[in-house]
């Protein structure tokens, strides 16, 4: 895996495990992370506010206030990439994730190798991010406009509140409109990791998407999945 090109990235942990979160601390540190370790949910919260970090990888299940609820105040200001780790393993805990705006999700247990090429990935989403990219502008107010400084969807008189990874994937699919991208294209180009058939944070990722645009009242294309293929942004009226 090439490493991540930036210095030192900020890495905020918030675990209450004692010994997990001093092996997370400590790999990290050998892998050239500044890292902030906490115990608690309101000290989490806390810090993350005050301080600024690349990545936010925490714990549902936290003394203090639980990750769900840190995850819900801090997106109320802050953007920062959240990555939860969790032995919460059923589907509805994971879209609660995704949905409130978490970035990606690891279930537990998993390996040191794993966490890294987790975060190695979202600093790169966000490196792409910050490039200079025309923004897809609407050409009327009927349309959908896709602000690449924001990394949000806007039609009418409504964000979308699209997360990072919602909106590089949004993006991607429009850039190649009509066109079917097959689920490991959009983990390698837009994801930034391999497919593994048993990950579904693609999958999240598309759900969330569908259900922002649709929330803002945007229907004239959608997201659609094609089976055995992939997904691709067509007009609702088109058959793929």
């Amino acid at each position: 895996m090439t490493p991540v090109p930036v210095g030192h990235p900020r890495i905020l942990v918030i675990e209450d495990d004692p010994v997990l979160g001093a092996y997370v601390r400590d790999h990290l540190a050998r892998c050239d992370f500044h890292v902030t370790w906490c115990q608690n949910g309101q000290e989490g919260l806390a810090i993350a506010r005050q301080q600024v970090f690349e990545v936010v990888l925490m714990d549902i299940l936290l003394p203090g206030m639980d990750g769900l609820s840190i995850l819900t105040h801090l997106r109320e200001r802050h953007s920062t990439p959240v990555l939860l780790m969790s032995a919460l393993g059923a589907e509805a805990d994971r879209i609660s994730g995704f949905r409130l705006g978490a970035d990606d999700y690891l279930p537990k247990p998993f390996s040191m190798a794993e966490l890294r090429v987790r975060i190695e990935a979202i600093l790169r989403r966000v490196a792409l991010d910050r490039r200079h990219v025309p923004a897809l502008v609407a050409q009327d107010h009927h349309s959908l406009r896709l602000d690449d400084e924001l990394c949000d969807a806007f039609y009418g008189e409504c964000w979308a509140g699209l997360t990072r990874s919602e909106y590089r994937l949004l993006e991607t699919l429009a850039r190649n409109s009509d066109e079917v991208l097959s689920k490991a294209f959009l983990y390698q180009h837009v994801l930034q990791r391999g497919y593994a058939p048993h990950d579904r944070s693609l999958d999240m990722h598309i759900s969330q998407i569908r259900r922002k645009l649709k929330a803002i009242g945007y229907s004239e294309r959608e997201v659609r999945t094609v089976w055995g293929k992939g997904y691709v942004l067509s007009a609702v009226d088109e058959m793929v």
